[in-house]
């Protein structure tokens, strides 16, 4: 099978996790900009942070025969730095419409502060203006609340139900998602979020629709791998390999090839990997022997 895992940190992981994720059938990821643990203190770290998505962690995916692709936004964590926030709102609109960017993200409520609502109503503008896909963080603590208050700013600002992607869902909150219209996505992140054992009881009680699968793996306890996972446990447990296949792979190519960013056709077609090729003088490898595939490089 093949995978598409549209909430991942790969700036966080290692080339080995790529190419573990490579081997197991991940051929997309989309990397949504988030914090990095150790606090931002100025906003050119924001730019360098962004530029690295669209850039250097793009190139370093190719180089395992990974499409990546990127969410830009202030995240709702570091919105409560005002001061810096601000800063970083004035520089979001550089970026979010560059060349693999599918959506603002991700965005919305961590403590559901009033600082955190204005990041948020902020950037929903700006992706209505551009008629933009918009991946939304649902907060860890008082999660219902969260998700149905971001539900209703979004639809609020103008933001289509179809282009709104809830993520980090659970058994409490995914109904809610669904009868809104929006996408329900779910981190298979097993202590603090979703397992796979759960997942799998979610798709056998509300079906495929708008529900999609990701990792969110990131510099924590993670696992890059968790959408293949979870697929093969669904599979196992009896559910349709059509269901299996919507919510890890044609699920998330629908809600996010809105942006127009996406060519399926360059997805589906098998990957033509050139380890000689260099970013900004860097290669990934380090005196191994490079990968040369016959062909054009996707």
């Amino acid at each position: 099978m093949r995978f598409f895992d549209p909430h991942i940190h790969c700036i966080s992981r290692t080339t080995d996790d790529y190419q573990a994720m490579a081997d197991a059938g991940v051929r997309a990821v989309i990397e949504p900009a988030f914090w990095l643990g150790q606090p931002r203190t100025s906003v050119g770290s924001f730019v360098d942070y962004f530029s690295t998505l669209l850039g250097w962690e793009r190139f370093r995916a190719s180089q395992f025969g990974i499409h990546h692709y990127c969410a830009i936004g202030l995240n709702s964590k570091e919105a409560n730095n005002e001061g810096l926030a601000r800063e970083v709102l004035e520089i979001v609109p550089r970026f979010v419409t560059k060349e693999g960017v599918v959506a603002v993200g991700e965005i919305g409520y961590d403590e559901i502060t009033a600082a955190e609502e204005h990041a948020y109503q902020v950037q929903l503008e700006l992706a209505v203006q551009n008629e933009m896909v918009v991946m939304v963080h649902s907060p860890h603590r008082d999660k219902k609340r969260g998700i149905i208050r971001s539900l209703d700013v979004a639809q609020e600002a103008g933001v289509p139900m179809e282009k709104l992607i809830i993520d980090h869902n659970n058994e409490e909150t995914v109904r809610d998602v669904l009868d809104r219209g929006a996408w329900a996505a779910f981190t298979i992140y097993p202590h603090t979020k979703m397992g796979s054992e759960r997942m799998v009881e979610l798709v056998k009680e509300y079906g495929p629709q708008r529900i999609i699968v990701d990792s969110s793996a990131d510099w924590g306890v993670s696992d890059p791998l968790s959408v293949p996972k979870t697929a093969a446990l669904m599979l196992e447990r009896g559910i349709d390999p059509a269901a299996v296949e919507a919510t890890t792979w044609g699920n998330a190519l629908a809600a996010y090839g809105q942006s127009g960013q996406i060519d399926e056709q360059a997805l589906l077609a098998t990957p033509v990997i050139d380890q000689t090729r260099l970013f900004e003088d860097n290669s990934v490898l380090r005196g191994q022997p490079p990968r040369v595939d016959q062909g054009v490089p996707n």
